[in-house]
Parts: C-alpha cells; structure tokens; sequence
C-alpha cells in the first residue's frame, strides 16, 4: 500500500486526479477504462480538476465506463441530494462521456436485491473495474461498508449509522432526520477486485482512521484497512489528515514517495 502525502487537500485533489488521467491516457483509444467513482466532498477538488483538463482537451472520457460506490434507497434520479444528481452536477454534465457509459445504482428500484446483482453483473461485463477511486469516513468506512461490514461483501442494501446520517446532514439542512436510513452500495469485496483503488483523505477529522487503517491490522471495524491485503492500493491525504500516524511513519512514507509526488505520478 502506498501513501501519497501533500500539504494540503487542494494539492492532493489535483495529484490524484493527473494520477488517474495518465491511467486513462495511457491505456489507449481502442479500448475502453472501467472506473469506479465516489461521491461527497472529498472527490471534489478531483471532479474540478477532470473538467478543467477535459476543457482543455488533456483528458477524454470518450472511453470511459464508470461505475459509481453508492445511492440512497428511496430518492430519485432528479432529487438534489440523490447521487445521481451530484454526478451529473459535479463531473458527468461537463465532460464528453456517452451517457449510456455511466452506471449509476437505481435507489427507487422495486427490487432492490435485482438492482445489486445486475449491478455486479454489468460490473463483471465490462471486465472489471481497472481503478476505483474513493473517500473514506471518520470510522474508516469505504462507500457505505460500515464498521463490521463483512471484508468479502458483494453490492448489497446497508442500513446506515447514526454517524453516517449525522456526518451526510450538511447535505440535508443540517437535519439527519431527512437522511434515508439505507442505501445501495458497492461491497469490500467489489471495490477490493478492482486492480488498483486509490483513496484521498483530508482533515483532521479523518486522523484517526487513517491510523488504523495505515498502522494497525486489518479489521472489519475498519473496513478501508482492506486495502492492507490489495496489490495495487494508493492512498492520498493531506498533512492534517497524518496527525495520529507515527512521526516515523510519515517519514518513511514521505521519503520513498518523494519521487512520485514531485514528478505527479
């Protein structure tokens, strides 16, 4: 596992993002790039930065087939706070991909459990994803894994914690009340066989976590520490984000990636 360290959440978002379009550039016009996206704040910077090189022609999604972490059960494509519509906000409406490339989990299914397999399934049709870009909460959870969420899982419906309402209702008035209770979300299982999953963390807010999933063993409790066991697992985070990390941990880290960061890759 890699861990990619930068001053600041803007510096990270703009690495991150030039670290993912050479991985699409680089994989050539004739055949397409399978990849999986999160939603939140985290991956905005990383949003912004795609648009801003899409415009200027340094970046196409011509090829690309994505795949998003997650959606609320029971809001509709067209609501303001349905994943969905963050997507099409914040990146899909400002970038050349086909529309019928983007896949998106269905909240308002009327079977729910269907919705899951077939996402698994056109997952698996397009032969996999290739890299799976995500966030991570306060508890260390990847898309809506919550803690002791099983390390094998599969798309699935999760019921969320109240931490999980009480950190999404900035989205929502400031009012968890009006956060949906359950979601769709991709499994541990499904972002951990795509052949690279790259992470951005900022704040302090994320310290611990960090923490856990860096230094300490791998644990359901903490579900991102899965990427303890993936052959190809970045992490980018900013320097408030390192705050519980070992000082020579940081240091071990700064020094054998001081190349990449320098250079962008």
């Amino acid at each position: 596992m890699r861990l990619i360290i930068h001053p600041d959440h803007e510096r990270a978002s703009r690495w991150t993002a030039r670290y993912i379009a050479d991985k699409i550039n680089s994989h050539g016009r004739d055949k397409h790039f399978v990849l999986g996206l999160p939603t939140g704040s985290s991956p905005l910077g990383i949003y912004r930065e795609f648009i801003r090189m899409n415009g200027e022609k340094k970046l196409s999604f011509a090829n690309v087939r994505t795949f998003n972490m997650d959606e609320y059960i029971g809001l509709s494509a067209d609501h303001p706070q349905s994943y969905r519509y963050f997507m099409m906000e914040n990146l899909f409406n400002h970038v050349d991909i086909d529309p019928k490339h983007i896949h998106i989990l269905d909240g308002m299914a009327k079977d729910t459990e269907k919705e899951c397999r077939l996402y698994e399934e056109a997952i698996a049709a397009e032969g996999g994803i290739e890299l799976f870009l995500g966030g991570m909460g306060s508890d260390g959870h990847i898309a809506f894994n919550e803690p002791g969420s099983s390390l094998n899982s599969r798309t699935r419906i999760k019921t969320l914690t109240s931490e999980t309402k009480a950190a999404n209702a900035r989205f929502f008035g400031g009012d968890p009340s009006k956060v949906p209770s359950a979601a769709l979300t991709v499994g541990v299982g499904t972002v951990m066989s795509a052949r690279e999953v790259v992470i951005i963390v900022s704040g302090r807010g994320k310290a611990r976590a960090l923490k856990a999933v860096v230094e300490d063993g791998v644990n359901h409790m903490w579900t991102l520490s899965c990427l303890q066991m993936h052959p190809k697992a970045v992490i980018v985070c900013d320097e408030d984000a390192t705050e519980e990390l070992k000082v020579g941990t940081v240091r071990y880290f700064k020094d054998i990636e001081k190349d990449a960061i320098e250079s962008g890759v």
